[in-house]
């Protein structure tokens, strides 16, 4: 993409393009939708070669692992965990609190742009979505981004009442993850079913409308160092919303804020959003260079 030159967007131009972006001064570089890419596919190819050939550097799944011998906890799963048996064992505790460290670090819901698998299928898929709806073929359909959490909470209560860790069997992550790492199996069916959903029907519907790990995640990311900085290049084209995953994110770079901001005189500011993912498809398009990330508490390192 050249963001500089003809203002190409995500939506607006070739899949394969997005993988590169153009300089200024006219160079080619990997995009962070690319270095995003890369190390999804690096984690799962650690996670299929532990198993494969016994490398042991990541062993498990994205429910539960060790990298290089430490546990790693998903804390969606732990809570299932806890309200399923009532009791947690100290090695997922450890395991969970080495996870919620980290992504308060570098941001929760960075996880499902950074780390889980489904999302490159989604983002293929999205693009399916996209020429569809372009041409016409279906319409598009958004609903309350806040109705994820009521799924986060009747999934723990299915766990609390049934001692049953019951979202494992409906998680496509999950069933992807287990997939990569020890083989296929028949479940991947499920997984091609919600992505013909959100071919066909909505956009990018498991990660923004179902998916309780993501709102797991958003919860801890909510207070994480590592954002998505505003400043007032912005000349508010709003291409950034185009692009975005959660668009209900970026509020901050409408034009109707300007006077607010002139009066306080406010320059940069944190997209502090839960669902924000940290995918930095934003900051691939925004031509004024008003977005980056930044370490919120870097002031006090």
């Amino acid at each position: 993409m050249d963001k500089y030159n003809s203002r190409e967007t995500i939506k607006r131009t070739s899949f394969l393009s997005t993988f590169f972006s153009t300089t200024k001064d006219g160079k080619k570089k990997l995009s962070i939708r690319a270095k995003r890419w890369i190390i999804v596919i690096s984690v799962h190819l650690l996670f299929f070669l532990s198993f494969a050939i016994d490398i042991q550097t990541l062993e498990g799944t994205l429910n539960g692992s060790r990298f290089l011998g430490f546990h790693l906890i998903d804390p969606f799963t732990t809570l299932e965990m806890f309200m399923a048996e009532h009791h947690l064992h100290i090695n997922i505790i450890i395991g969970v609190s080495t996870i919620t460290v980290f992504y308060l670090l570098v941001g929760g819901r960075s996880y499902c742009a950074w780390v889980c698998p489904y999302g490159i299928l989604s983002e293929i898929g999205e693009k399916w979505h996209n020429t569809l709806v372009a041409k016409k073929i279906i319409k598009e359909r958004k609903f309350d981004h806040r109705i994820k959490y009521i799924f986060w909470a009747i999934f723990l209560i299915l766990a609390f009442t049934s001692g049953y860790m019951v979202f494992e069997t409906f998680s496509v992550v999950g069933i992807l993850s287990r997939a990569i790492a020890y083989g296929w199996s028949l479940s991947l069916i499920w997984v091609l079913i919600v992505l013909a959903f959100e071919v066909f029907f909505a956009r990018r519907a498991w990660c923004s409308y179902i998916c309780p790990i993501g709102a797991t995640y958003g919860m801890i990311g909510k207070v994480s160092a590592l954002r998505i900085e505003w400043n007032d290049n912005c000349d508010h084209c709003m291409v950034c919303s185009d692009v975005c995953f959660e668009n209900q994110v970026l509020e901050i770079t409408k034009a109707k804020y300007d006077k607010q901001r002139e009066e306080e005189g406010i320059t940069h500011e944190y997209i502090t959003g839960a669902d924000c993912t940290l995918c930095g498809r934003c900051i691939d398009v925004c031509h004024a260079d008003a977005l980056n990330f930044d370490f919120r508490l870097k002031s006090l390192v």
